[in-house]
């Protein structure tokens, strides 16, 4: 092995019963570089990691440390190894502290075995100090924004002297300023000489963060070249096998005067009964998409919940094409021209249990009904036509739901909202789970919706997405519209200081909840 090589991961395969997730994949990472691990979801990425890691034993294959084969049961033997593994969903305890979190496990102590918690606190400043990652040693973590709890996840694994860091997905919830910290914290790393391994889908932050990029398809490492000219075009192609389109072609959007969804003052509790949603208004017009950007968790899910009839709000008004449907009641929503897409298709959008043809057939049970009885063998073969029309792989109309890929979920949900009649469109998280060629699809099929004078209305932590799918951008924060803008003026570092609450007074900008829209009160026709 070239010496270069701090770890080499050689032929390595791993199966899941009959499944085969890795499959001959080999991959070499180079001291003091940030190697960029990509490809569609379900390619292996993270799979060929967690084996890294000592989450999961490996099938075959060999495991080359500095050098010498290593073999590890679990993730301590890893860490102790010098790998570590910042996972995309933290492990983080939000009552402790900073160094009480960054010490678990390795506790200094003093006399009679007691916590050095002075001893803690010296160590966790030092090394932020050391790594520029600014962290107050004491602050408590459920106090701490996204960000910096990442950074906390990033201190915990220094800690423990990683030579090798992992980092899964970690831009998935952070704002583009903190992305780019995260990326400065990312050469800091590799320029003292240790190796960072960069696992994502977007392909933007691989062209701006990494050395080297390798690329999976189907289990295996297809190609591995330095970033050097690499265009995301060419990434993406080789990804998915074929040329893809990256941003969606569309014609200027010349929206309808009358909304198609108003949103008036309105308040909804979270489940443990804080504010969630925070006296917000907006509206969305026919022949347009507009998209919310946020980090997740300041009011999305709450406001989507309460337009789609599952959660009743404290206050205000909402409106679907002129009628303010009865709250929590999702039947009066679609009545009134709603179609939605939810996030969680396993515990919202779908029954996973059931065949496919059932669930396309959930909101259309009247299209297909003689007298009291459904007609299903004409269900089933709308089903036939729209598994073919949406390419839902691998699928029969008898298929249960649960047995598809996510990406596949999620077409079948398409096919079922999207050829009903509704003239509001609710898209949330519409690519997630989804590879790069069925995004473009949805994209694509998105836009034909705008087109033929629908009104859609697109939540995504993306912003890749919003800004490449929405004519306008919507920015909640502590659920409130902080800003609302044409996407083809407005640019990512605006949007994301105020996803992050960083106002600067202009034109534009509300941090006092205001929309910026054009006397929305005013314009709520509630019951006509």
């Amino acid at each position: 092995m070239d010496g270069s090589h701090l770890v080499a991961m050689r032929g390595i395969v791993k199966y899941f019963g009959d499944f085969v997730a890795i499959h001959d994949a080999s991959i070499d990472i180079r001291p003091g570089e940030i190697h960029a691990l990509v490809g569609e979801n379900g390619a292996g990425k993270s799979t060929l990691m967690n084996l890294l890691y000592g989450l999961l034993p490996r099938t075959g294959g060999e495991i080359l440390l500095r050098g010498r084969p290593v073999h590890f049961s679990s993730p301590a033997e890893a860490i102790a190894s010098g790998i570590g593994m910042v996972h995309q969903h933290f492990k983080l305890a939000p009552s402790f502290t900073v160094a009480e979190n960054i010490i678990v496990g390795s506790e200094p102590v003093k006399s009679f075995a007691r916590l050095d918690l002075k001893a803690a606190e010296e160590q966790t400043a030092a090394l932020s100090k050391r790594f520029g990652l600014d962290l107050d040693p004491r602050a408590v973590v459920s106090t701490l924004p996204v960000g910096l709890r990442q950074r906390v996840e990033i201190l915990k694994a220094l800690y423990r002297d990683a030579e090798v860091l992992i980092l899964d997905e970690p831009t998935a919830v952070l704002t583009p300023q903190e992305t780019h910290e995260l990326f400065r914290t990312m050469r800091v790393l590799a320029d003292s000489g240790r190796s960072v391994i960069f696992i994502t889908h977007k392909l933007r932050e691989v062209l701006a963060a990494s050395d080297r990029i390798s690329v999976m398809r189907q289990g295996r490492i297809v190609t591995t070249r330095d970033n050097d000219g690499v265009t995301a075009e060419q990434i993406a192609s080789l990804m998915v096998g074929r040329s893809v389109l990256l941003r969606v072609n569309k014609v200027e959007a010349k929206p309808d005067p009358e909304p198609a969804l108003i949103i008036r003052n309105l308040t909804v509790r979270s489940d443990r009964g804080a504010t969630a949603v925070d006296g917000l208004s907006l509206q969305v017009r026919p022949r347009e998409i507009v998209g919310l950007a946020g980090v997740q968790g300041n009011g999305q899910d709450e406001l989507v919940e309460s337009i789609a009839g599952l959660r009743r709000p404290v206050s205000g008004h909402i409106a679907i094409c002129g009628v303010e449907p009865a709250t929590a009641d999702p039947r009066a929503s679609r009545q009134a021209g709603l179609a939605y897409i939810p996030a969680d298709r396993g515990r919202v959008g779908l029954s996973l249990q059931s065949a496919i043809w059932e669930n396309m057939t959930l909101g259309h049970q009247n299209e297909f009904r003689r007298g009291p009885l459904l007609r299903a063998a004409a269900a089933r073969l709308r089903t036939r036509e729209l598994i073919r029309r949406f390419d839902v792989r691998g699928a029969r109309e008898d298929t249960p739901a649960g047995a598809l890929s996510g990406g596949n979920q999620q077409k079948v949900q398409l096919a079922r909202e999207l050829t009903r009649s509704a003239p509001l469109i609710i898209a949330e998280q519409p690519s997630q789970g989804v590879d790069i060629g069925a995004i473009e699809s949805i994209h694509r099929m998105l836009v034909t919706m705008r087109d033929d004078g629908r009104a859609v209305f697109v939540v995504s932590a993306d912003l890749d997405e919003i800004f490449s799918l929405c004519d306008r951008i919507l920015v909640i924060y502590r659920g409130r519209i902080v800003g609302d803008f044409d996407s083809r003026t407005v640019d990512v570092e605006e949007v994301g200081r105020l996803m992050g609450g960083i106002t600067d007074g202009h034109d534009g900008h509300h941090a006092d909840g205001g929309t910026g829209l054009p006397n929305v009160a005013a314009e709520m026709r509630v019951g006509q």
